[in-house]
């Protein structure tokens, strides 16, 4: 009832009753139904054997593909162009099948001996039963299987060495008429090599990249097989050819199958099939990693022909399609997406230089190396990682592990250099010009293609790569500042903005040419001088930089305002930006003045509007409000944390002003600090000093310290060639505890802003920059250099080392590893501009800059910082160095005891005032609001708490101007008040 296993045969008996000799006849008429059909078979096999491609045949199947075996990944390449039998299914049952292998093997073995020594040149013939047996048992895994197809391309190049004729050692004489046959035996010949070498590949892996020359080992019989077998010049084969130098050196027989394979493109003259991209060269080969190392004359290839043309296109297609065609990731480190741009960047730039490069290959190029660039993590360099120590690191700050391997990095990087960047410009800008015509009805086509696959491309470069890797070259060695703004301001002037397809359909035009040309365009301003600035209007002419401020604020205010739904941060990402409306600038104007008191009481609120506006471009809004703002915020800390009558009590002596201050304010709390501080002096004879503060007293000590603090015969401050200040890189040297003094430092400034009190300590810019947390190079005498030095700048023997000087005591530093042996040339020197601006205006006072910057936050947010720029926070602690307008100050004064606005005394208050120096008048103020007051001879006096001037009714104008100057440069005490 089952089958017990027995392999015996029962006699049969025929139950119909019929005789032998009609059983005889039934089993005729099947053996000739078999017949017929076996042959109808063949006709389709040898229908199915069309033109070999690549000296292989299409065939579909399920494999395994690990992206680290690169025969692995030659098996899988070269399995696209197996055989595509087209047979009917014969189900046998395996143990069957294996039974009737070893039959013929052992037949084989007894006609042709085990090592084929009884085979001669007639087995290769089309009579021949050698290869039909073969390719029945043949078993890639089977030792002895392997041995004798090794050895059967051993005689294949024995035979072929000894005639020529590789045809005829097949065909015989005859091809034409054993076409089909010849054409599938030897289709079935090359792709049992290749299958022997993929399934034996871990064991082989030592012989792989041996050349012919080298030794005759059983992979490279193998693949010298499949190379003779696909020669172009076969009839069986396809008639693209591919032909290797011999004086190119010696070539693995690995890489001469890869070289005569990947041409094959489907595109005439090539008669190939085109294959599914999962399968192909670029998803397979080109995803190993550091695959042109491997396979350095591959490179010449694929660079230099149309192959990286049609390559590339076919994988921006799969990025247009958002087809997934990569393989799985079997490495953390080495990631395929990362290997496939490595290799694509390396040869990217000699494809570029091609005469035959078209504009296509440029925006295919780009919008590969963009798809696979927003994979990458961010690569910092040397540089910017040194920028910011831990010194500088605050609570929150977290550092973003790379995980991509450190060859693989610099293999990326190192591609995508000044040549690569020139040579992608040109090739995508060629045929563009910057000159219009009358009747401009805006950007054509190829100019929309082009901006937008140059700035997504870049985008996403400066988010990822290095920045002095790019943008020197963009702007000073190309024309893309001049070619996006001539982009840009046309399509503002038609009020037109074309659609970039790089973005979401609702995005605005606006917003990836503007991501990419105000960071290399604030690039060339931070080396251009007044000169090219001005006289020659370099970069823009002064009448563009206007139209361009219109369009930023545009842009800016439909951002933050329109639509606050969006991330205001353009430089975070392109996937979701903003809605494609604008407003023209008169309107922004417009709306602008409407909304300033909503803006000022919004501002201090957290998720406001107005608050993201204050955080994203705070220019917005005019620097008079920010101040009004900053005061705002400054009044709800001080009533949110205390009540108004809680203070602190200082007693300060005058003449150890900084260590009671220092000793005293350091022990206390944030909220302490935010308080009311009243001050009572001590003289010089240890008394008490008369005077009730109700804040002019505190005023006063405020100025004092400062002055005392940030004087540079303290030590604790420089001051550059301009007299403004900055940290001194050797104040350890004369202080020991120089850093707690820059925290108690930090404090102070703070607290002078925190109150509204003005300090006379002007900053170094670059200083102020670190209030801000900016970290940025301003430039040097040697950027000026770079420019205007014509000759060759290795001539100066200047090297990667930097010279310190302090008090003295010399050291020499490296700028970079090894740099005393790195000497500077003009191809480097914009590196090492960078390199020496960072040591002096960051590395070399990091730690005095981040001690200052967290005693200044423990009172002042980083985002009221933020709000102003450099200029304008010296602004805030200095008050403006112009020109004093005292006519305001008229208008806004009170008078009482008799006093009135017309009055003789007051007319000839005003006009003595104004006749006073800045110094002096600058000095009036600070009496009239912070000084001491002088009761003696009728001098005038202050009530220093409410800006109180009490000024006696003097007679003459020499007069009362005598009186006004000895007071205000008396500054003396508070015992006579």
């Amino acid at each position: 009832m089952f089958f017990s296993g027995d392999p015996t045969t029962r006699k049969r008996v025929d139950l119909g009753g019929r005789s032998s000799k009609e059983r005889d006849r039934q089993k005729l008429l099947e053996q000739t139904r078999l017949e017929r059909n076996r042959r109808l078979y063949l006709r389709r096999q040898n229908h199915a054997a069309i033109k070999i491609q690549v000296g292989f045949i299409e065939f579909e199947f399920e494999f395994e593909f690990n992206i680290h075996c690169y025969i692995a990944a030659l098996h899988v390449y070269v399995m696209l162009f197996a055989f595509a039998q087209g047979a009917m299914i014969v189900l046998v049952g395996k143990k069957a099948m294996e039974i009737e292998h070893s039959k013929v093997r052992e037949q084989f073995f007894a006609t042709y001996g085990r090592h084929i020594q009884n085979v001669n040149r007639q087995c290769f013939g089309p009579q021949s039963a050698f290869f039909r047996q073969l390719f029945f048992f043949f078993n890639a895994r089977n030792v002895s299987d392997i041995s004798v197809l090794v050895e059967t391309c051993r005689l294949m190049k024995h035979f072929v060495q000894e005639s020529g004729d590789v045809v005829g050692l097949f065909a015989g004489i005859d091809y034409s008429s054993k076409r089909a046959l010849v054409d599938f035996r030897v289709k079935k010949f090359a792709f049992a090599c290749i299958q022997a070498v993929h399934q034996n590949r871990k064991e082989l892996k030592d012989q792989l990249f041996v050349t012919p020359e080298e030794s005759n080992t059983p992979p490279t019989l193998l693949l010298e097989a499949v190379v003779l077998l696909i020669d172009s010049r076969l009839p069986w084969t396809c008639k693209e050819s591919m032909e290797i130098h011999s004086s190119y050196g010696r070539i693995s027989s690995l890489e001469r199958v890869l070289t005569l394979i990947i041409p094959h493109i489907g595109q005439k003259p090539c008669i190939c099939p085109n294959i599914d991209p999962r399968w192909s060269f670029f998803s397979q080969i080109l995803t190993i990693p550091f695959l042109w190392h491997l396979f350095p004359y591959i490179k010449e290839v694929f660079a230099t022909g149309r192959t990286s043309q049609h390559y590339i296109h076919q994988m921006a297609l799969c990025v247009q399609n958002h087809a997934n065609v990569l393989p799985h990731e079997v490495s953390m480190e080495l990631p395929g997406y990362a290997c496939l741009l490595g290799n694509i960047l390396e040869t990217a730039g000699v494809a570029l230089s091609q005469p035959d490069c078209s504009f296509e290959m440029g925006v295919d190029l780009a919008a590969i190396t963009t798809f696979l660039l927003k994979a990458l993590p961010p690569i910092k360099s040397s540089r910017e990682s040194s920028m910011v120590s831990d010194d500088d690191m605050t609570a929150g700050d977290e550092v973003m592990e790379l995980v991509i391997n450190r060859d693989l990095e610099k293999q990326i990087t190192s591609a995508i250099d000044s040549r690569f960047l020139l040579q992608l410009t040109n090739v995508l800008f060629s045929g563009i010009h910057l000159l219009r015509g009358p009747h401009d009805e805006g950007p054509g086509d190829k100019e929309v293609a082009a901006v937008g696959a140059a700035c997504a491309f870049l985008h996403v470069a400066f988010n990822t790569l290095p920045l002095e890797h790019i943008m020197t070259v963009l702007a000073y060695r190309t024309e893309l500042v001049q070619l996006l703004w001539h982009y840009m301001k046309r399509c503002h002037e038609i009020r037109k903005w074309p659609f970039l397809p790089y973005l979401s359909g609702d995005a605005p035009g606006w917003l990836l040419p503007l991501a990419v040309f105000c960071p290399v365009y604030k690039h060339m301003l931070t080396i251009v001088d007044n000169e090219e600035f001005y006289e020659q209007e370099k970069p823009l002419s002064l009448k563009d930089i206007r139209h361009l401020i219109v369009i930023l604020r545009e842009a800016l205010w439909h951002l933050l305002w329109l639509n606050p739904t969006s991330h205001p941060n353009v430089g975070k990402s392109v996937s979701s930006p903003p809605a494609n409306k604008m407003l023209p600038a008169e309107a922004i104007q417009h709306r602008v003045s409407t909304v300033a008191s909503e803006v000022l009481s919004q501002a201090t609120i957290d998720g406001t509007r107005a608050n993201e506006i204050l955080k994203q471009a705070p220019f917005l809004v005019p620097f008079t409000s920010r101040a009004k703002i900053f005061q705002l915020a400054s009044v709800r800390q001080r009533h949110g944390s205390h009540g108004v009558f809680t203070r602190s009590r200082f007693r300060i002596r005058r003449d150890h002003i900084l260590e009671d201050a220092y000793s005293q304010m350091s022990t206390m709390s944030e909220e302490d600090l935010r308080g009311a501080i009243r001050v009572t002096f001590v003289n010089e004879l240890g008394v008490e000093e008369a005077g009730i503060d109700g804040g002019g007293i505190f005023k006063d000590f405020m100025e004092n310290i400062t002055r005392a603090a940030f004087d540079v015969q303290y030590g604790l401050f420089k001051e550059t060639s301009d007299h403004l200040l900055y940290p001194n890189p050797g104040s350890g040297m004369i202080h020991e505890q120089h850093l707690q003094f820059f925290h108690f430092l930090g404090i102070l400034l703070a607290k002078a802003m925190f109150e509204g009190i003005l300090v006379d300590i002007p900053f170094a810019t670059f200083f102020l920059s670190k209030l801000k947390r900016k970290y940025e190079l301003h430039t040097i005498a040697l950027a000026y250099c770079n420019e205007h030095y014509e000759a060759d700048i290795s001539e100066l023997e200047l090297y990667f080392v930097i010279l310190n000087n302090e008090y003295g005591e010399q050291t020499e530093e490296e700028l970079l590893p090894g740099g005393k042996n790195i000497r500077v040339t003009n191809e480097n020197v914009i590196t090492f501009i960078h390199l020496v601006s960072n040591h002096r205006l960051n590395f070399q006072i990091r730690q005095q800059s981040s001690h200052f910057l967290r005693g200044f936050q423990q009172l002042i947010q980083k985002d009221w910082i933020n709000m102003f720029n450099e200029h304008e926070l010296q602004l805030l602690i200095s008050g403006s160095l112009d020109s004093l307008d005292f006519d305001d100050l008229r208008q806004n004064t009170n008078y009482v005891g008799g006093y009135h606005s017309e009055h003789y005394v007051i007319e000839m208050f005003w006009e003595v005032l104004k006749s006073f120096s800045l110094e002096n008048q600058k000095k009036f103020l600070k009496a009239a609001g912070s000084a001491s007051e002088e009761a003696l001879d009728r001098l005038p006096t202050s009530a220093t708490c409410m800006n109180l001037l009490k000024l006696p009714p003097y007679r003459s104008k020499e007069q009362m101007s005598t009186k006004l100057l000895y007071a205000i440069n008396a500054e003396a005490g508070f015992d006579l008040s």
